[in-house]
């Protein structure tokens, strides 16, 4: 397997995707593909009627003698052969003879991981889902737990923990929209053949393909050429552009779960080890494998894109690695979108550290409110020159900022010490935080909804 494991991968339940992910269900898909195709042959006329039943009625994996198939496959040194000549073996009659008419190994093969990969996209969206279920709760519940708001790693100004979940729920529509609007680029059909012109099918390589597309519930390519990549490397695009936001929020958690910041902490489970050498380890599992999946994860469309370009019709360099990056993408997403919704759903908000927080400038997250109070005074210039130098002298000091601002007599004409005193605290100058954090909940319930229950 490709993705990053710990002892978290085992208790987590993965929804069935992992079974979707198996031998088995490649196997079995491919045998789909072949049913469809030949059932699609006999309504166009190509195949009997009664041959494209048997076929079908054949393509079950358990008809199939995978022994036999590897055997043969040492023997003659190719990965679907053998398989196609055990699925011909089992057919009743002389029907095996109308077997895989027309198409060739790619055809079957990609078409079945595109089948196999939508049916695990359906379980990634679920999850998603749910895991914007955890984040309405969270921008809900913390509309108005007021924290630091930080750019470039140092406090700027004020906001509230559901806002910051906010964005996350912004970004993760975003994401859940690109795939969704991928969809019938990505999971379509190919059955062109060698090289994508229907030669050997005759007039009916279209027809057949249509209706190939249509009993899989796919879409089909237009030009079915071997040669064309790109569908699947957006795919996974769309699969880094998600995982960046789980990433994100893992970073952030991690970091943020610091004692020396303490807002939030991983769920835990009492007897859970975090070390062999400190007993005392708590370690944020879910945050590290996620943050891990998803580093993996970027490196795989730059490889995809590379492969894309190889010339002429068809090219099984470029396409073992195709599949083989596709795949690969697929079971790091599992661990992430898994671990990310454990983590959305078992979080813990320290809302009395958050707010500590969020005074330990002691003013000074707050210049930013004085500064737009004094503009109507003196001017956004000179507000701003005032403020950055009481600030600084606050600051190199050591001197509370309230302190400062009542020492000025330019200030003090203007204000009060209570109205001064207001405009420090951290609650009074959070802006439209509040409002966001809430209407994004509800954006993030009715997404839920429809990915849960779609």
């Amino acid at each position: 397997m490709s993705a990053l494991y710990d002892s978290k991968t085992k208790s987590i339940d993965d929804r069935g995707i992992r079974e979707l992910l198996t031998d088995k269900v490649k196997f079995q898909a491919w045998l789909d593909v072949e049913a469809a195709l030949a059932l699609a042959q006999a309504e166009l006329g190509v195949i009997p009627q009664q041959a494209a039943d048997r076929i079908a009625a054949t393509c079950k994996l358990e008809q199939i003698d995978l022994d036999e198939v590897v055997k043969l496959r040492d023997k003659i040194g190719h990965g679907f052969v053998p398989f196609l000549k055990q699925l011909i073996k089992a057919c009743p009659g002389d029907s095996g003879k109308y077997v895989h008419i027309g198409v060739t190994t790619q055809n079957i093969q990609q078409t079945a991981q595109l089948l196999v990969t939508k049916k695990v996209n359906s379980r990634f969206l679920l999850v998603v889902g749910e895991i914007l279920a955890n984040l309405a709760q969270l921008a809900e519940q913390h509309s108005q737990t007021v924290m630091p708001g930080r750019t470039h790693g140092r406090h700027a100004e004020p906001i509230t923990y559901g806002f910051k979940v906010s964005v996350w729920i912004d970004e993760l529509l975003m994401a859940v929209s690109r795939l969704q609007e991928a969809e019938p680029r990505v999971f379509s059909v190919m059955m062109g053949g060698p090289v994508g012109a229907f030669n050997a099918c005759g007039q009916f390589g279209r027809q057949v393909q249509t209706r190939v597309a249509e009993r899989l519930d796919m879409t089909e390519m237009t030009v079915p050429s071997r040669n064309i990549g790109t569908h699947k490397v957006e795919y996974v695009m769309g699969l880094c552009l998600l995982a960046s936001v789980c990433h994100k929020m893992a970073e952030e958690m991690y970091s943020t779960s610091l004692e020396e910041i303490g807002e939030v902490l991983e769920g835990f489970t009492e007897g859970t080890v975090g070390s062999s050498s400190l007993p005392h380890k708590i370690n944020p599992k879910l945050a590290k494998g996620i943050i891990a999946n998803s580093q993996k994860l970027y490196s795989l469309p730059a490889v995809m894109l590379s492969s894309c370009c190889r010339p002429y019709e068809g090219d099984s360099s470029s396409y073992m690695l195709l599949e083989n990056c596709l795949h690969e993408s697929l079971e790091l997403m599992t661990e992430i979108v898994l671990r990310t919704e454990e983590l959305t759903r078992c979080l813990h908000v320290n809302q009395e550290k958050m707010r500590a927080n969020s005074r330990i400038k002691q003013g000074l997250d707050n210049s930013g409110l004085v500064m737009m109070n004094l503009v109507q005074a003196i001017g956004k210039d000179q507000a701003h020159i005032k403020m950055y130098e009481l600030a600084m002298n606050s600051t190199l000091h050591n001197k509370s900022f309230l302190e400062s601002l009542q020492e000025d007599t330019q200030l003090a004409a203007l204000y009060s010490a209570d109205e001064l005193e207001n405009m420090l605290k951290p609650e009074n100058y959070t802006g439209q935080a509040v409002e966001l954090a809430r209407e994004m909940a509800q954006k993030a319930k009715q997404a839920a909804a429809k990915l849960i229950g779609g």
